[in-house]
Protein backbone atom coordinates (compact mmCIF):
# COMPACT_ATOMS: atom_id res chain seq x y z
CA UNK A 1 0.00 0.00 0.00
CA UNK A 2 1.15 3.42 -1.23
CA UNK A 3 0.12 6.87 0.12
CA UNK A 4 0.68 10.23 -1.90
CA UNK A 5 1.95 13.18 -0.70
CA UNK A 6 -0.52 15.69 -1.99
CA UNK A 7 -4.13 15.53 -4.14
CA UNK A 8 -4.39 15.14 -7.16
CA UNK A 9 -6.93 14.99 -9.72
CA UNK A 10 -8.22 11.54 -11.02
CA UNK A 11 -7.30 11.30 -14.75
CA UNK A 12 -10.76 9.08 -15.63
CA UNK A 13 -13.50 10.89 -13.62
CA UNK A 14 -11.41 14.29 -13.30
CA UNK A 15 -12.78 14.08 -9.77
CA UNK A 16 -10.54 15.66 -6.34
CA UNK A 17 -8.88 12.37 -5.13
CA UNK A 18 -7.50 12.72 -1.32
CA UNK A 19 -4.42 11.64 -2.00
CA UNK A 20 -4.50 8.12 -1.04
CA UNK A 21 -4.55 5.14 -3.02
CA UNK A 22 -4.03 1.49 -2.49
CA UNK A 23 -2.98 -0.91 -4.93
CA UNK A 24 -3.46 1.36 -7.95
CA UNK A 25 -6.83 2.20 -6.65
CA UNK A 26 -7.70 6.02 -6.32
CA UNK A 27 -9.87 7.35 -3.13
CA UNK A 28 -12.04 9.94 -4.89
CA UNK A 29 -13.05 12.88 -2.33
CA UNK A 30 -16.82 13.26 -3.53
CA UNK A 31 -18.92 15.29 -1.52
CA UNK A 32 -21.58 13.98 0.65
CA UNK A 33 -25.25 13.82 -1.01
CA UNK A 34 -26.92 17.60 0.49
CA UNK A 35 -30.29 15.44 1.16
CA UNK A 36 -28.37 13.50 3.58
CA UNK A 37 -26.11 15.78 5.29
CA UNK A 38 -28.88 17.87 6.07
CA UNK A 39 -30.71 14.36 7.69
CA UNK A 40 -27.57 14.09 9.74
CA UNK A 41 -27.91 17.91 10.98
CA UNK A 42 -31.49 17.68 11.94
CA UNK A 43 -30.66 14.24 14.28
CA UNK A 44 -28.25 16.45 15.95
CA UNK A 45 -30.68 19.18 16.72
CA UNK A 46 -33.20 16.99 17.57
CA UNK A 47 -30.76 14.91 19.96
CA UNK A 48 -30.01 17.98 21.64
CA UNK A 49 -33.13 18.90 22.08
CA UNK A 50 -34.46 15.67 23.69
CA UNK A 51 -31.59 15.45 26.08
CA UNK A 52 -33.25 18.87 26.94
CA UNK A 53 -36.32 17.58 27.31
CA UNK A 54 -36.16 14.02 28.73
CA UNK A 55 -34.30 12.18 31.10
CA UNK A 56 -31.20 11.68 29.63
CA UNK A 57 -27.05 12.36 31.00
CA UNK A 58 -26.82 9.94 34.24
CA UNK A 59 -25.83 11.85 37.49
CA UNK A 60 -23.83 10.30 40.69
CA UNK A 61 -27.11 10.14 42.17
CA UNK A 62 -29.88 10.54 39.50
CA UNK A 63 -30.15 11.54 36.03
CA UNK A 64 -30.88 14.96 34.33
CA UNK A 65 -34.87 15.37 34.72
CA UNK A 66 -35.49 16.98 31.59
CA UNK A 67 -37.70 20.26 31.24
CA UNK A 68 -41.12 18.57 30.81
CA UNK A 69 -40.27 16.16 33.65
CA UNK A 70 -41.29 13.40 32.38
CA UNK A 71 -40.61 10.04 34.29
CA UNK A 72 -41.56 6.57 32.47
CA UNK A 73 -41.55 5.35 36.67
CA UNK A 74 -44.25 8.14 36.80
CA UNK A 75 -46.35 6.68 34.39
CA UNK A 76 -46.03 2.99 35.55
CA UNK A 77 -47.25 4.32 38.68
CA UNK A 78 -50.13 6.66 37.75
CA UNK A 79 -51.16 3.24 36.25
CA UNK A 80 -50.88 1.53 38.67
CA UNK A 81 -52.90 3.66 40.93
CA UNK A 82 -55.68 4.69 38.45
CA UNK A 83 -55.72 0.27 38.63
CA UNK A 84 -55.70 -0.06 42.31
CA UNK A 85 -58.46 2.56 42.57
CA UNK A 86 -60.83 0.85 40.51
CA UNK A 87 -60.28 -2.44 42.17
CA UNK A 88 -60.35 -0.69 46.00
CA UNK A 89 -63.91 -1.58 47.52
CA UNK A 90 -63.32 -5.52 45.68
CA UNK A 91 -59.63 -5.54 47.40
CA UNK A 92 -61.21 -4.43 50.71
CA UNK A 93 -63.58 -7.47 50.53
CA UNK A 94 -60.68 -9.88 49.78
CA UNK A 95 -58.31 -8.35 52.81
CA UNK A 96 -61.53 -9.15 54.99
CA UNK A 97 -62.45 -12.04 53.46
CA UNK A 98 -62.70 -15.52 55.17
CA UNK A 99 -60.55 -17.52 52.51
CA UNK A 100 -62.70 -21.09 53.42
CA UNK A 101 -65.89 -19.45 52.30
CA UNK A 102 -64.66 -18.05 49.45
CA UNK A 103 -66.41 -20.46 46.87
CA UNK A 104 -69.49 -19.43 47.89
CA UNK A 105 -68.55 -15.63 46.00
CA UNK A 106 -67.55 -16.23 42.89
CA UNK A 107 -66.50 -12.89 41.49
CA UNK A 108 -63.99 -12.50 44.36
CA UNK A 109 -62.94 -15.88 44.00
CA UNK A 110 -62.43 -14.78 40.47
CA UNK A 111 -60.88 -12.34 41.65
CA UNK A 112 -58.39 -13.49 43.92
CA UNK A 113 -57.31 -15.84 41.61
CA UNK A 114 -56.23 -13.72 39.01
CA UNK A 115 -54.83 -11.06 41.51
CA UNK A 116 -52.82 -13.76 43.27
CA UNK A 117 -51.47 -15.15 39.97
CA UNK A 118 -50.45 -11.89 39.55
CA UNK A 119 -48.46 -11.66 42.79
CA UNK A 120 -46.84 -14.89 42.74
CA UNK A 121 -45.62 -14.24 39.04
CA UNK A 122 -44.04 -11.30 40.26
CA UNK A 123 -42.47 -12.49 43.86
CA UNK A 124 -42.84 -16.13 44.07
CA UNK A 125 -41.92 -17.44 40.64
CA UNK A 126 -38.12 -16.77 41.08
CA UNK A 127 -37.61 -19.68 43.71
CA UNK A 128 -40.87 -21.45 43.40
CA UNK A 129 -40.93 -21.12 39.25
CA UNK A 130 -43.54 -19.73 37.05
CA UNK A 131 -45.76 -22.67 37.16
CA UNK A 132 -45.11 -23.56 40.42
CA UNK A 133 -43.61 -27.14 40.18
CA UNK A 134 -40.34 -25.70 42.14
CA UNK A 135 -36.62 -26.67 42.09
CA UNK A 136 -34.17 -28.73 43.87
CA UNK A 137 -34.54 -26.69 47.14
CA UNK A 138 -37.90 -25.09 46.45
CA UNK A 139 -41.32 -26.75 47.36
CA UNK A 140 -43.27 -28.21 44.52
CA UNK A 141 -46.50 -26.49 45.23
CA UNK A 142 -48.53 -28.39 42.68
CA UNK A 143 -48.51 -31.32 44.72
CA UNK A 144 -50.14 -32.52 48.09
CA UNK A 145 -46.98 -32.76 50.45
CA UNK A 146 -47.22 -29.72 52.47
CA UNK A 147 -44.08 -29.23 55.08
CA UNK A 148 -45.76 -26.84 57.35
CA UNK A 149 -48.97 -27.33 56.35
CA UNK A 150 -51.91 -27.00 52.82
CA UNK A 151 -54.72 -25.34 54.00
CA UNK A 152 -55.37 -21.95 54.13
CA UNK A 153 -54.09 -20.75 57.49
CA UNK A 154 -51.25 -22.38 56.76
CA UNK A 155 -50.11 -21.30 53.77
CA UNK A 156 -51.20 -17.67 54.94
CA UNK A 157 -48.97 -17.54 57.43
CA UNK A 158 -46.00 -19.23 55.72
CA UNK A 159 -46.39 -16.43 53.20
CA UNK A 160 -46.59 -13.95 55.81
CA UNK A 161 -44.04 -14.48 58.40
CA UNK A 162 -41.68 -17.01 55.60
CA UNK A 163 -39.27 -19.75 57.05
CA UNK A 164 -36.05 -19.92 58.96
CA UNK A 165 -35.04 -15.72 58.24
CA UNK A 166 -33.84 -13.13 60.15
CA UNK A 167 -36.35 -10.75 59.15
CA UNK A 168 -39.68 -11.74 61.09
CA UNK A 169 -39.57 -13.08 64.70
CA UNK A 170 -42.55 -15.29 63.93
CA UNK A 171 -41.33 -17.02 61.18
CA UNK A 172 -41.37 -20.77 60.83
CA UNK A 173 -37.98 -22.17 62.47
CA UNK A 174 -37.13 -25.92 62.83
CA UNK A 175 -33.12 -26.91 62.51
CA UNK A 176 -32.37 -30.19 61.48
CA UNK A 177 -28.92 -32.01 63.11
CA UNK A 178 -26.14 -32.48 60.98
CA UNK A 179 -24.55 -35.61 61.78
CA UNK A 180 -21.56 -35.95 59.81
CA UNK A 181 -19.33 -35.96 63.13
CA UNK A 182 -22.00 -37.68 64.79
CA UNK A 183 -22.63 -40.54 62.89
CA UNK A 184 -19.55 -42.90 61.50
CA UNK A 185 -19.22 -43.65 57.98
CA UNK A 186 -21.26 -46.98 58.33
CA UNK A 187 -24.10 -45.46 60.48
CA UNK A 188 -24.62 -43.10 57.72
CA UNK A 189 -24.84 -45.57 54.99
CA UNK A 190 -27.20 -47.27 57.10
CA UNK A 191 -29.21 -44.29 57.66
CA UNK A 192 -29.57 -43.44 54.41
CA UNK A 193 -30.47 -46.96 53.30
CA UNK A 194 -33.41 -47.09 56.06
CA UNK A 195 -34.86 -44.19 54.05
CA UNK A 196 -34.55 -45.56 50.63
CA UNK A 197 -36.44 -48.97 52.16
CA UNK A 198 -39.28 -47.10 53.54
CA UNK A 199 -39.82 -44.67 50.48
CA UNK A 200 -39.71 -47.48 48.41
CA UNK A 201 -36.52 -47.49 46.70
CA UNK A 202 -34.22 -49.79 45.69
CA UNK A 203 -31.69 -50.40 49.32
CA UNK A 204 -29.30 -52.33 50.88
CA UNK A 205 -31.61 -54.70 53.38
CA UNK A 206 -28.60 -55.47 55.64
CA UNK A 207 -27.55 -52.10 55.75
CA UNK A 208 -31.53 -50.87 56.30
CA UNK A 209 -32.20 -53.03 59.16
CA UNK A 210 -29.46 -51.66 60.73
CA UNK A 211 -30.19 -47.98 59.85
CA UNK A 212 -34.02 -48.14 61.62
CA UNK A 213 -32.55 -48.26 65.24
CA UNK A 214 -30.35 -45.47 64.21
CA UNK A 215 -33.33 -43.82 62.56
CA UNK A 216 -35.35 -44.27 65.69
CA UNK A 217 -33.17 -42.92 67.88
CA UNK A 218 -32.00 -39.89 66.44
CA UNK A 219 -34.91 -39.16 63.60
CA UNK A 220 -38.14 -40.28 64.77
CA UNK A 221 -38.68 -37.11 66.70
CA UNK A 222 -39.30 -34.97 64.34
CA UNK A 223 -39.83 -37.54 61.23
CA UNK A 224 -42.18 -39.93 63.32
CA UNK A 225 -41.85 -43.26 63.76
CA UNK A 226 -43.24 -44.05 60.37
CA UNK A 227 -41.13 -41.45 59.09
CA UNK A 228 -43.97 -39.45 57.41
CA UNK A 229 -43.31 -35.96 58.89
CA UNK A 230 -44.52 -33.68 60.75
CA UNK A 231 -46.23 -30.33 59.79
CA UNK A 232 -45.86 -28.45 63.11
CA UNK A 233 -41.99 -29.07 62.84
CA UNK A 234 -41.73 -28.49 59.09
CA UNK A 235 -40.32 -32.00 58.95
CA UNK A 236 -41.18 -33.86 55.92
CA UNK A 237 -42.04 -36.79 54.92
CA UNK A 238 -39.74 -39.70 54.09
CA UNK A 239 -42.05 -42.64 52.88
CA UNK A 240 -43.32 -40.89 49.57
CA UNK A 241 -41.69 -40.32 46.35
CA UNK A 242 -41.83 -36.31 46.92
CA UNK A 243 -37.47 -35.22 47.71
CA UNK A 244 -37.22 -31.17 47.93
CA UNK A 245 -33.30 -31.98 47.86
CA UNK A 246 -33.20 -35.78 46.13
CA UNK A 247 -33.70 -39.15 46.76
CA UNK A 248 -30.99 -40.52 45.68
CA UNK A 249 -27.87 -41.85 47.75
CA UNK A 250 -25.68 -38.70 47.11
CA UNK A 251 -28.00 -36.39 47.99
CA UNK A 252 -29.70 -38.44 51.60
CA UNK A 253 -26.12 -38.59 52.28
CA UNK A 254 -25.60 -35.26 51.65
CA UNK A 255 -28.54 -34.15 53.93
CA UNK A 256 -28.14 -36.77 56.60
CA UNK A 257 -24.23 -35.29 56.96
CA UNK A 258 -24.60 -31.61 56.49
CA UNK A 259 -28.60 -31.16 57.40
CA UNK A 260 -30.56 -28.61 55.01
CA UNK A 261 -31.32 -24.74 55.97
CA UNK A 262 -34.03 -23.54 53.21
CA UNK A 263 -34.96 -20.04 53.65
CA UNK A 264 -37.73 -18.56 52.63
CA UNK A 265 -38.41 -14.12 52.98
CA UNK A 266 -41.48 -12.72 54.84
CA UNK A 267 -43.90 -11.46 52.93
CA UNK A 268 -46.27 -9.50 55.52
CA UNK A 269 -44.40 -6.22 55.19
CA UNK A 270 -43.90 -6.23 51.51
CA UNK A 271 -47.94 -7.17 50.23
CA UNK A 272 -50.78 -5.68 51.12
CA UNK A 273 -53.36 -7.44 52.85
CA UNK A 274 -55.60 -7.95 50.05
CA UNK A 275 -52.37 -9.44 47.85
CA UNK A 276 -51.34 -11.92 50.80
CA UNK A 277 -54.89 -13.12 50.63
CA UNK A 278 -54.83 -13.84 47.11
CA UNK A 279 -51.73 -15.28 46.55
CA UNK A 280 -52.47 -17.39 49.57
CA UNK A 281 -56.03 -18.54 47.74
CA UNK A 282 -54.30 -18.82 44.26
CA UNK A 283 -51.46 -21.00 46.02
CA UNK A 284 -54.34 -23.25 47.56
CA UNK A 285 -56.16 -23.64 44.25
CA UNK A 286 -52.94 -24.96 42.34
CA UNK A 287 -54.18 -28.18 43.07
CA UNK A 288 -52.27 -29.61 46.62
CA UNK A 289 -54.21 -27.55 48.80
CA UNK A 290 -55.55 -29.47 51.63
Amino acid sequence: MSSQDKKDIDDVTGIDTTGHSWDGIKELNNPLPRWWLWCFYLTIIWGIGYTIAYPAWPMISGATAGVLGYSTRGEVAEDIARFEEANAEISAQLASADLTTLSDNPELLRYASSAGAAVFRNNCSQCHGSGAAGFTGYPNLLDDDWLWGGDFDNIEYTIRHGIRNEEDWDARYSVMTAYDEIFTDEEVDATVQYVRQISGQDHDATLAAAGEELFLNNCAACHGDNGMGNHDLGAPNLTDAIWLYGGDEASLEETVRYARFGVMPPWGERLSEAEIKAVTAYVHQLGGGE
